[in-house]
């Protein structure tokens, strides 16, 4: 196939997204489809091979069969994109416009999956102006709508959490405080779209006090051991609430579901990505590969389930 693979974009998660846009193309190329290098700038701007590129609705783009969108963060991975390339009717990877924006946003998407029952740390959610927190420390104060670890802070006191809340605020006007899980850090990675399947679950390592930014991205920074070290029948609770998440925030293609197994073998949701990293050191492609789904093999399958989500929604439009 001749695909369009997107990296860059307009959020701090500009350079993470290049770096896991490179693999992706690599990737694409080792099995045999011809990848398209589109940059989109932290401008706004999109370019392919130096030029800049004109977007018509309706009329797909440089004649890709399929769209890889490798964005991190807002403009990127909350939608927006992806009602972009609605417009120029082309199949692409990933969750379609509803539930990008739904899982970029953490604080409706945990009131989505509390509804259904799904059990999660305790949360609270901050607006604009607001900074009385009904949570005791310890607690990790994040942006609501970013991801890869960006502007998060763990607090242990109360002097903490009064300045990891104002800086959060500098990221986002909403803000998620949630009690500190203990126990395992665990992560699944799901591909599919009707018919979704988790991968092995695996454990996170980190060398760190906790999972920052740097332990995601910096050699080293974090070790991934799979299958996790937890209980049998905590990895098949794992691997049944990350299909569960993925279906009723109405996911598609791909997500990694990430998870704590508390000491009792309770297993609490945490968060759900619709485009988690590509990068040398990220964990979806690292889970798929222990479960017997090779790099290659595995993009050929997200390319698969794009022009098959395609093909039957096409179905509807008028």
């Amino acid at each position: 196939m001749r695909v369009a693979v997107l990296a860059g974009g307009r959020s701090s998660e500009h350079e993470v997204s290049l770096a896991s846009g490179g693999a992706v193309r690599a990737g694409l190329e080792k099995a045999g489809h011809e990848a398209l290098d589109v940059e989109l700038s932290k401008e706004g701007g999109w370019s392919y091979a130096g030029e800049s590129l004109a977007l018509e609705p309706g009329r797909g783009l440089l004649g890709a069969d399929v769209v890889f969108p490798v964005l991190h963060g807002p403009f990127g991975e909350d939608g927006t994109v992806q009602g972009l390339l609605e417009l120029l009717d082309v199949p692409y990877v990933g969750a379609g416009v509803a539930a990008s924006a739904v899982a970029m946003d953490k604080v409706l998407s945990k009131e989505l999956l509390a509804r259904a029952g799904l059990p999660q740390v305790e949360y609270a959610a901050l607006r604009e102006g607001e900074r009385s927190v009904p949570l005791e420390p310890p607690v990790f104060v994040k942006p609501a709508r970013l991801g890869s670890s960006v502007g998060i802070s763990k607090a242990t006191t109360e002097d903490e959490l009064a300045e990891s809340v104002r800086a959060a605020f500098e990221h986002d006007s909403l803000v998620i405080v949630e009690a500190m899980a203990t126990g395992t850090e665990v992560e699944c990675s799901v591909t599919g779209n009707e018919q979704p399947e988790a991968s092995q679950p695996g454990e996170i390592v980190v060398s760190a006090d906790w999972y920052d930014y740097e332990a995601k991205y910096e050699p080293g920074g974090m070790e991934l051991v799979v299958p996790a070290r937890i209980p049998e029948d905590a990895r098949e609770r794992v691997r049944e609430l990350a299909v569960e998440a993925f279906r009723l925030l109405r996911c598609s293609g791909m997500a990694r579901v990430d998870f704590f197994v508390e000491e009792d073998g309770r297993v609490l949701v945490n968060e759900l990505n619709t485009i988690p990293g590509f990068t040398s050191t990220s964990v979806f492609a690292k889970l798929w590969e222990a479960s017997g789904v090779p790099y290659t093999e595995l993009l050929d399958r997200l390319l698969g389930l794009a022009v098959e989500r395609f093909e039957r929604e096409r179905r509807y439009r008028h």
